[in-house]
């Protein structure tokens, strides 16, 4: 998913170093700028998620939903922008953590509190919070761990991948109007979860390890075409099972490793005792 973060900090402290022994120059005076265009991007995911917000207390919880997956597309390019144009800083890192809490902190959690967790009075809004902390301390501790974490992989579910759950249960609900106290149990039990994956130690696929500028098969762009095709059929319940079905992938995968030390630990080192 996004959280390029980890590429902003790590090239913006190569960057303030080597402008330290700059100081008082003209090119160092010149770096007190800011980078326009990744920025842009930035901003663009931070409007996303405040109209979010406003959508949802006008009761158009559909519009919600869409904004916030518009904001992870947004979030999504800011950082790739910022690395294809050598414009990273600490400047766009930081900008980029604030509008992260507010896009996939905030906004989801008001959102799904309006539409259904109201309902369940001080427990409801609890289970927001749950989910607006989880997503704050997730966002620090990526931030704590930049340069030394495997990219890889990310460790706990990304905030913005968080958000599409919830966003996505809320534009499921809404298109088959679903409501009652069933509907806002199961939606406080889906918050508060996926806000504990968020700060847990479970680990997910990053996939920031893929080649986009390498070359590739013909079957994957004939892959990417049929993905758009079934998108398209059913925009909320294709996303909502597939970022699902992400979550539930660091437990599952989770478990399996665990599962194949433990195998690995119980078998037997000596060939010869294996033989025997």
């Amino acid at each position: 998913m996004s959280e390029d973060k980890t590429d902003k900090l790590t090239d913006s402290n190569s960057e303030n170093a080597h402008d330290g022994s700059r100081v008082g120059s003209p090119e160092r005076r010149r770096h007190r700028g800011i980078y326009l265009l990744p920025n842009l991007f930035t901003t663009g995911c931070l409007f996303a998620g405040f109209y979010a917000i406003v959508a949802a207390m006008g009761g158009h919880f559909e519009l919600a939903a869409v904004a916030i997956f518009i904001a992870m597309i947004l979030d999504g390019l800011d950082g790739r922008v910022a690395r294809m144009t050598n414009t990273q800083s600490a400047f766009g890192a930081e900008y980029d953590s604030l509008a992260d809490m507010v896009s996939f902190g905030l906004a989801p959690a008001l959102v799904v509190y309006v539409w259904a967790l109201s309902d369940l009075g001080k427990l409801g809004w609890l289970g927001a919070f749950i989910y607006t902390a989880g997503t704050a301390l997730r966002l620090a501790r990526f931030n704590t761990q930049v340069g030394s974490a495997d990219k890889r992989y990310f460790q706990g579910l990304a905030s913005p991948a968080a958000a599409a759950v919830v966003a996505g249960m809320v534009w499921v609900g809404q298109d088959y109007q679903a409501e009652g106290l069933a509907v806002s149990v199961i939606a406080t039990v889906v918050t508060v979860c996926v806000g504990l994956l968020m700060v847990s130690n479970v680990r997910y696929r990053s996939f920031k390890d893929l080649d986009l500028k390498g070359k590739v098969p013909f079957v994957a762009i004939l892959a990417v075409v049929l993905v758009f095709v079934l998108v398209s059929l059913d925009p909320p319940q294709v996303l909502f099972v597939g970022f699902v079905v992400y979550a539930f992938s660091g437990p599952i995968g989770t478990l399996l490793s665990l599962r194949r030390r433990r195998a690995e630990r119980r078998a037997p080192s000596d060939p010869d005792e294996s033989a025997d």
